[in-house]
């Protein structure tokens, strides 16, 4: 593919390796945004997303309201994954809409509710979600989605409309056909989405190159490995999941996986990992950047 038109946009060269470095799930609870803020003001971390239907989400307002000029996006969320500590939708939504599990709450996976949800009420609840973050002050920077469960041909169009109509970014990747079905998309949505994102860079409007998450399951050594996986980036603009959170008996009690949290959390405040970025050459951009392009 092609060079990244917004590389040159932004003042790189069509060589350059540039991270945004992103901190998922702000809000899903205490421990994340105690990261976020602490990450926020460390400043490896270049922006975050935050949950609107979460408990915390309050408090991860608060922040923004209090620090307008944090880059922080709306993480829009249709699933409620944990066993225990769940959240459901925040627009006025009956069973039909399919985003209520047999408890109540979102349902926990993304394949669930890609299966159930009518795109009307997905539409409806990423619409109520946006305006919910608007009203409790938060200058939303971009849009992206929790476990990937928009990205699906019942979703896709109302995820872009939301992001043109607001004039945001929105986390979606340049690819065509066959490298999104070798993500895992069945054939007619890789074609959809191919289409759109042409259309979309088309158009001009700003596009990613890669997607990074660094993995929950793998705590050890964890300075290592995120040293290891920004040498590995290639050119271009990446997307780069983090899921910080601070050690918490909240956080513990949540998730099997708070251990990788926890290590990523305690990884961006590390001072190494700042001059280590500098020695790759890795550029650092939050997605605030972009939104000035809109």
């Amino acid at each position: 593919m092609n060079p990244n038109p917004l590389l040159r946009r932004l003042g790189f060269s069509d060589d350059d390796r540039v991270a945004i470095i992103h901190a998922d799930d702000v809000g899903m609870c205490q421990a994340s945004v105690q990261a976020f803020s602490e990450l926020d003001a460390f400043g490896i971390v270049s922006c975050g997303a935050v949950m609107v239907p979460c408990p915390w989400f309050p408090k991860a307002a608060e922040y923004a309201r209090q620090h307008p000029e944090a880059d922080l996006g709306l993480h829009l969320t249709l699933t409620s994954e944990w066993q225990h500590y769940r959240w459901r939708a925040v627009a006025h939504l009956d069973a039909s809409s399919g985003l209520f599990d047999e408890e109540g709450y979102f349902p926990h996976r993304a394949q669930q509710t890609q299966a159930s949800a009518t795109p009307e009420a997905a539409r409806e609840e990423m619409q109520v979600q946006l305006r919910r973050a608007l009203d409790f002050g938060i200058r939303l920077t971009h849009i992206d989605t929790h476990m990937g469960t928009v990205i699906h041909p019942k979703f896709l169009q109302a995820y872009i409309e939301l992001a043109l109509a607001n004039r945001l970014p929105l986390m979606i990747l340049r690819m065509d056909e066959p490298a999104l079905q070798a993500m895992g998309l069945d054939a007619p949505t890789a074609a959809l989405a191919a289409g759109v994102i042409r259309q979309l860079e088309h158009d001009g409007f700003p596009l990613l190159d890669h997607i990074h998450q660094m993995p929950l399951d793998k705590p050890e050594n964890r300075l290592e490995q995120t040293k290891a996986a920004f040498d590995a980036l290639p050119p271009g603009v990446t997307h780069f999941i983090i899921h910080p959170a601070a050690d918490t008996p909240e956080l513990r009690a949540i998730t099997p996986d708070w251990r990788g949290r926890v290590a990523d959390y305690q990884t961006f405040l590390n001072e190494d990992l700042r001059i280590h970025l500098q020695q790759t050459g890795v550029q650092v951009i939050g997605y605030r950047a972009i939104a000035n392009l809109l």
